[in-house]
C-alpha cells in the first residue's frame, strides 16, 4: 500500500512539474491571445529580437482576405521597383489637322491601376492646350486599360470621360494641378466615328504622338491601394506574372518550413482558395520590411498607419496615446468568416513586435474587437511608440505626369 501511495504521489508530482513547466515557458503574451482572440483562432506574434510573444493556432493556414495583398505588395515592389510608373500613350491615325484627329484616337495601355477621372481630365486638358478638340474616328484601344478602377477593355468609360462627361470637383482639382493652363472648363473631344479606321491598322510613325500619361509612382500607388484595400491589385499582379508569381516569391521569402503554409490564387486576397497561417503571415510581414528597407522606405510607405491614414484602418487604434503605434494590413471576406489583421506594433519594451489575428468562423465586428483588444492590451502593456508621420496626399493628381506631348 505504501509502495502504490509512493507511486501515486511520484506521478501527480511530475504532473504538477509538468504543468509548471509549461507555464513557466509559455509566450508572455499567450493568455492574453486566449482571452482576448479566443482559443483555436490564429493569433502569431513576434518581437524585434525574435522572441516569440504569442502562438495561438499559429501553423495553421487559413483564408487571409486581404492579408494576401502583403506578398502582392511585395512581389510588385521586388518585380517593378518602387519608382515605376505606369505609360498610358495617346497617338492619332491619320495625324492631325485643324484640331482634329484625323482617324482614330488609339490609346496603349500598360495595365495602369490609377487611370482615373482626374487622370482623364488632366489628359484633356493638356490636349486642349495643344489645340486637339475633335477626333474624326472613334477611341481604339491596344493592350491592359483600367479606368476608375475597372477594367475597361474597350475604351468605353474612357471615351465617355474625354468627351467631358467628368463632374466640375474633378475638374476644378485637374485646374488646381495644371494652374495657369487651364482656362475654364474644356468641353471635351468631339468623336465623329466618321473615319474609324481597321482594328488591324496600328499606329505608325506618320501618326503623331499626342501624349504619354504616367501613372503615379508605384510606391504612392501602393499605399493607396492598400490604404482602401483595393482588389484591383488581383489584375495588377498580371504585370509581374499573377498570383502565381507573388506566390512563388512569397514561398521564397519565408524560412522554407513555411513554405507550404501559403497558397495564393488570387492576388488580392478574393477567391476562396488563398490559404495563409498566422506564422507565415508574420514571416510575409518581415519580408516586406525587408524588401522596403532594400528600397530605402519603411512599411509606413506602402501599407497604412493606424489613426494616421484614411481608409479600412479608419476608427481603429486611434486613441491619443496608440495613434501611428500599429502599421498593418486589414483583411475581410465575410461571407467565408475570414477576418484579419497584420502588421507591425510599435513598443518600447519589445520593439517593433511583429503579430498577425486570422480570426475564423467569428462575425467580422466580433472578430475587430478581438483583433484591437489583443493588439490595445499588448501595447498598452509593453509602452506604446507612435511613428513620427503625417497623412499622405492621394496620389491622384499631385504626382501624375503629363510627360510628353506633340502637336500636330
Amino acid at each position: 500500500m505504501r509502495a502504490l501511495l509512493a507511486i501515486v504521489w511520484a506521478t501527480c508530482a511530475a504532473a504538477v512539474s509538468h504543468a509548471s513547466l509549461v507555464l513557466a515557458v509559455e509566450p508572455p503574451y499567450q493568455a492574453l491571445a486566449r482571452r482576448t482572440v479566443g482559443v483555436g483562432q490564429g493569433v502569431y506574434a513576434v518581437a524585434a529580437d525574435g522572441t516569440v510573444l504569442a502562438s495561438e493556432a499559429a501553423d495553421r493556414p487559413v483564408h487571409p482576405a486581404s492579408v494576401s495583398k502583403i506578398p502582392t505588395t511585395t512581389a510588385l515592389l521586388h518585380e517593378l521597383g518602387p519608382n515605376y510608373r505606369f505609360a498610358t500613350t495617346l497617338r492619332g491615325i491619320g495625324g492631325v489637322r485643324e484640331g482634329a484627329v484625323w482617324g482614330d484616337l488609339v490609346v496603349d495601355g500598360s495595365g495602369d491601376p490609377f487611370l482615373v477621372a482626374e487622370s482623364a481630365a488632366l489628359i484633356l486638358a493638356e490636349l486642349s492646350q495643344a489645340g486637339v478638340d475633335r477626333v474624326g474616328g472613334s477611341l481604339r484601344v491596344h493592350g491592359d486599360l483600367f479606368f476608375n478602377w475597372k477594367p475597361d477593355p474597350g475604351g468605353r468609360a474612357f471615351e465617355l470621360a474625354l468627351s467631358g462627361r467628368i463632374d466640375p470637383a474633378t475638374w476644378r482639382a485637374a485646374a488646381a494641378r495644371l494652374g495657369a493652363r487651364v482656362n475654364g472648363a474644356p468641353t471635351g473631344l468631339a468623336f465623329e466615328n466618321a473615319r474609324p479606321m481597321p482594328a488591324s491598322v496600328a499606329p505608325g510613325p506618320a501618326d503623331p504622338l499626342l501624349l504619354v500619361h504616367l501613372s503615379p509612382s508605384l510606391q504612392r500607388i501602393l499605399k493607396e491601394l492598400n490604404g482602401y484595400s483595393n482588389n484591383v491589385f488581383h489584375p495588377l499582379s498580371e504585370r509581374i506574372g499573377g498570383p502565381a508569381a507573388v506566390e512563388r516569391l512569397a514561398r521564397a521569402s519565408v524560412p522554407s518550413e513555411l513554405a507550404d503554409e501559403i497558397v495564393i490564387t488570387n492576388a488580392a486576397g478574393a477567391g476562396t482558395a488563398n490559404r495563409i497561417s498566422p506564422r507565415a503571415s508574420v514571416a510575409l510581414v518581415r519580408a516586406l520590411d525587408r524588401e522596403v528597407a532594400r528600397h530605402g522606405l519603411t512599411l509606413a510607405d506602402v501599407l497604412p498607419v493606424a489613426g494616421v491614414d484614411r481608409g479600412t484602418l479608419d476608427g481603429r487604434f486611434d486613441e491619443p496615446d496608440l495613434r501611428g503605434t500599429v502599421v498593418g494590413k486589414t483583411g475581410t471576406y465575410g461571407s467565408l468568416g475570414a477576418s484579419a489583421l497584420a502588421g507591425v506594433a510599435r513598443t518600447r519594451r519589445w520593439g517593433d513586435v511583429t503579430f498577425a489575428i486570422l480570426n475564423r468562423d467569428v462575425p467580422v465586428d466580433e472578430a475587430r474587437r478581438r483583433q484591437n483588444a489583443f493588439v490595445t492590451a499588448l501595447l498598452h502593456d509593453a509602452g506604446p511608440v507612435p511613428l513620427d508621420v503625417v497623412p499622405v496626399d492621394s496620389p491622384i493628381l499631385v504626382d501624375e505626369r503629363i510627360e510628353t506631348r506633340s502637336g500636330g
